[in-house]
């Protein structure tokens, strides 16, 4: 990608699809399959399932239109991370960086590539040792998409999330078509099932559950900075990126639902084989899978463009290394950034650390979701969107909640996580450029 030579910072070039690519990409991915069996099973009831749906989708638009005026008004790469120093300050906002670029987003790569393994499995015919060595490839392929130029990588993104989400509104339609959905299956719709689990435990981790799946529909605010047209295009990707999302999870629950009642749902992997056997016979395990896989690589392709732009983000700023904030001469990528974040990602994968990583730092990370929402008290210039200040206020208010939640259901990882975040501190000393002018990031217009 050809580099402006009177900045250092990359050129827009990545249109509406790309940004909703984003949008779409870790929101559908590995959970698509696993998370609506699981709360079915846990809820035990239709109805249940349908409202928790509702309010983790109600929440995710308020966010959307939260982070649609934050991009508008910082159309700058990094996300969250340039609005909490915006808002907050530098400290505040190095401890997000820290905790997002160094230690959750690798854990979430490698999470995701090592998830794939028993879909591969079901697809490719080669042996154990081959297979265990397919989430390095993984990693290894989508970061080199990305070193090689935006404009590729968004359209390598762009494709894969498109065909995603045909393949699930397909999914959809040959359950509907093919005589297999049976309303009847959803009945009694409101009545929770025999063997469900006590109705508050069900509830407290069906909104976690889906809040995780959801979850990811922010890191288009992270290439801001690349997207054309930033004042039009990330409003409509937000907003309608999100949609996409409630539509695809209520329609694929309720495909799913009335396929296989609740009371036939086992086990969330056996799921996947036993809903395949039903659309498509014995090669139903092997279609499903290939759809899983499809939709992994979706999310591995929108997390590895978005997540190096923090990274790149901090040394723009002086808070890190300054060989993070360069470009590549030719490809116009922040090329160090990119393999940073790859090589932390396979690092924490031959080290089998991903589960623990997420495990300790997701409550911190839905505090910081909450925190850059609460930037937009603290904008110079107020906001004067028809939905505020109601949405940030809900979606401050059910992040609190589901970090509560958190909490709650395991404290020690959670706790365990804010030691880890809090370690930014000492660190951002040894990080920072040490006579680095630190600009000051201003508002771009009044927003919409």
């Amino acid at each position: 990608m050809p580099i402006d030579s009177n900045s250092s910072r990359p050129q827009r070039q990545l249109g509406l699809a790309a940004a909703i690519a984003v949008v779409t990409g870790e929101s559908i991915a590995l959970g698509i399959f696993l998370t609506p069996a699981a709360m079915a099973r846990s809820l035990g009831s239709p109805l249940l399932l349908l409202l928790v749906w509702l309010v983790i989708a109600l929440m995710a638009m308020c966010g959307a239109l939260c982070y649609s005026e934050l991009a508008i008004r910082f159309p700058e790469s990094g996300g969250e991370y340039v609005y909490l120093r915006a808002g907050y300050g530098e400290p505040v906002a190095f401890l997000y960086g820290w905790m997002s670029s160094i230690v959750m987003y690798p854990g979430v790569a490698a999470a995701l590539a090592v998830g794939s393994v028993p879909y591969l499995a079901q697809v490719l015919p080669i042996g154990s040792a081959w297979l265990s060595a397919m989430p390095v490839v993984l990693l290894c392929l989508f970061g080199g998409i990305n070193l090689l130029g935006t404009r590729l990588s968004g359209s390598i993104m762009s494709f894969v999330n498109i065909l995603k989400l045909v393949i699930l509104f397909a999914l959809v339609g040959w359950a509907a078509v093919s005589g297999h959905a049976h309303l009847s299956n959803l009945m009694p719709f409101t009545v929770r099932r025999p063997g469900s689990e006590a109705i508050f435990p069900a509830i407290a981790g069906g909104v976690v559950s889906a809040f995780f799946s959801f979850g990811g529909w922010w890191e288009a605010s992270k290439i801001a900075g690349e997207v054309r047209n930033p004042r039009r295009t990330l409003p409509l990707a937000f907003i309608g990126g999100v949609a996409v999302v409630t539509a695809v999870y209520l329609l694929i629950s309720a495909a799913f639902l009335s396929v296989l009642p609740i009371e036939r749902l086992t086990s969330n992997t056996a799921f996947v084989a036993q809903f395949g056997q039903v659309l498509f016979g014995s090669l139903g395990a092997r279609i499903l899978s290939i759809c899983v896989l499809i939709c992994v690589c979706g999310g591995m392709a929108a997390l590895t463009m978005a997540a190096p732009r923090v990274c790149y983000a901090m040394a723009q700023s002086g808070a890190f290394f300054p060989a993070f904030a360069k470009l590549h001469p030719r490809w116009g990528t922040p090329a160090n950034a990119i393999l940073l974040q790859t090589g932390l990602s396979l690092a924490v994968l031959l080290l089998g650390a991903f589960d623990r990583v997420l495990s300790y730092i997701i409550f911190s990370a839905v505090l910081f979701l909450a925190l850059a929402a609460s930037t937009l008290f603290r904008v110079q210039t107020p906001v004067r969107g028809w939905w505020y200040p109601i949405a940030p206020i809900l979606f401050i208010v059910i992040s609190v909640m589901i970090a509560l939640l958190i909490l709650m259901h395991d404290p020690w990882p959670a706790l365990a996580g804010v030691a880890i975040v809090l370690c930014g501190l000492p660190l951002r000393r040894l990080f920072a450029t040490p006579h680095a002018a630190t600009p000051h990031i201003s508002e771009v217009t009044e927003g919409s």
